[in-house]
């Protein structure tokens, strides 16, 4: 357990004004400081009715339900108190200015209780992004997902996995150092080898769909791109049921990427309303088209709009892209419905055609994103620092490879699983030499 020399304190719940506002002390001087402020405080985890006032000059701040929590067993692994006072903002800058006024005691910077509940270790570094990722889940998918990974879902796996690995580097370290020793088995390093080729084969599953975890946690993109005047920004709005974008008959309005996060059946949708694809030699609009054709490049799905004929403007496929929808838009002023064969034919006025769209961007989305919630990986670092490990477990396995250097690959998947999980310790390696065989002497 880590000490600080300094008590924290912040507002834990959500924007002012509100009806309740948790105001949170973590450290030191955590019950001393409350006991200034409200006479007494309770430690047994129960919320308890206290007047707070001023200490020195004895005025009445508000009346709040407090809570004491003895670490080390809390979030941050310190004493830790709650004041769940009245949401006005004028109630909590007063109960601020009152604890702040104590020596030792300070504002807590960003993610302060969080950093020192994993420098305690009361949770690994991926149930700190999990954490982060529950806060700011919209869907019930992406809730679901920050769950898993905010109750240790990855953290453990990964432990799982390196503790299986730093045995395997024991037994490869023991017949380095202690060749001679009879307590040594001789077929030791084979089967230890056979284990990380094991490992080696799960670290590759867990790899493999991945990209379903990361793309539920950012959202499915779906870029709608097409001409001028096409109806991509009439179709944002209506999909959006809200103004975003500025509709407007004058060509090249829009001219950077406009982002809208929706939600369809549980599983979050990001459109991308675009720029206008033509020719054109305003440097402004030039960039707005590369953008446009970048963005939609990298999406998940591209809505390719195709506006009725007789319009005056080009029609803009991506024949490389492996998701794209034709979508003819205006079909309250084509008679020709289904011109073309689109695959859909929508208009954003009398909102005909809109809900064959959403049910297939729904199926879409479930498509790509079913089995997210249950992905090991979602964030890119997971996944370089997995890749990492594999990589090193593939080259221990390499045939003729020397015992140092088979031993070192191992140690450095050891480390990419430590940076993962943010506990990286050497020792733990010596540890499991002496307690697996009975070399001391």
């Amino acid at each position: 357990m880590r000490a600080y020399a300094e008590t924290i304190v912040a507002l834990s719940s959500g924007a002012l004004p509100a009806g309740i506002a948790v105001v949170r002390l973590s450290g030191p001087a955590a019950f001393d400081q409350a006991r200034q402020v409200c006479g007494g405080i309770p430690g047994d985890r129960k919320l308890r009715l206290r007047t707070l006032c001023d200490p020195e000059t004895g005025e009445t701040l508000d009346q709040a339900l407090v809570a004491g929590f003895a670490g080390p067993d809390t979030v941050t692994g310190e004493d830790l108190v709650e004041f769940h006072c009245h949401g006005g903002p004028a109630v909590v800058r007063a109960v601020l200015r009152v604890l702040t006024r104590a020596p030792g005691l300070r504002l807590a910077e960003a993610g302060e209780f969080t950093r020192r509940g994993f420098e305690n270790g009361r949770l690994d570094l991926a149930a700190v992004e999990g954490l982060a990722d529950l806060i700011s889940a919209e869907t019930e998918g992406q809730r679901r997902q920050a769950v898993r990974q905010a109750g240790g879902f990855i953290g453990g796996q990964v432990e799982a996995w390196r503790a299986r690995l730093i045995q395997a580097l024991a037994i490869v370290e023991s017949g380095l150092d202690f060749a001679d020793e009879d307590d040594v088995p001789d077929d030791g390093e084979a089967a230890a080898m056979g284990d990380i080729a094991a490992l080696a084969d799960e670290l590759a599953a867990a790899l493999v769909d991945g990209e379903r975890g990361e793309r539920l946690r950012r959202g499915l993109e779906v870029a709608i791109v097409g001409p001028p005047n096409a109806g991509k920004s009439s179709l944002l709005n209506a999909l959006a049921r809200r103004d975003v974008a500025i509709v407007t008959a004058t060509p090249g309005t829009t001219r950077d990427v406009l982002e809208v996060d929706l939600d369809l059946s549980g599983y979050p949708i990001r459109l991308l309303d675009t720029a206008g694809l033509r020719r054109t030699e305003d440097p402004i609009e030039l960039e707005g088209i590369r953008r446009a054709r970048d963005r939609a490049a990298s999406a998940d799905v591209v809505l390719v709009l195709v506006p009725p004929v007789g319009e005056g403007v080009s029609r803009e496929t991506f024949p490389d892209h492996p998701n794209v929808v034709r979508v003819g838009t205006k079909a309250d002023l084509d008679p020709d419905y289904g011109r073309d064969a689109p695959d859909l034919t929508v208009s954003a006025v009398s909102e005909r055609g809109l809900d064959p769209l959403i049910s297939r961007l729904g199926w879409l989305a479930a498509d790509q994103l079913s089995g997210g919630e249950d992905a090991l990986v979602t964030r890119e670092r997971h996944r370089t620092e997995l890749m990492e490990a594999e990589r090193e477990l593939w080259a221990a396995l390499s045939d003729g490879l020397p015992a140092e250097a088979r031993a070192e690959h191992l140690r450095r998947a050891g480390v990419a699983f430590g940076r993962l999980t943010g506990r990286i310790d050497p020792e733990e390696v010596l540890g499991a030499v002496f307690s697996t065989f009975c070399i001391g002497k």
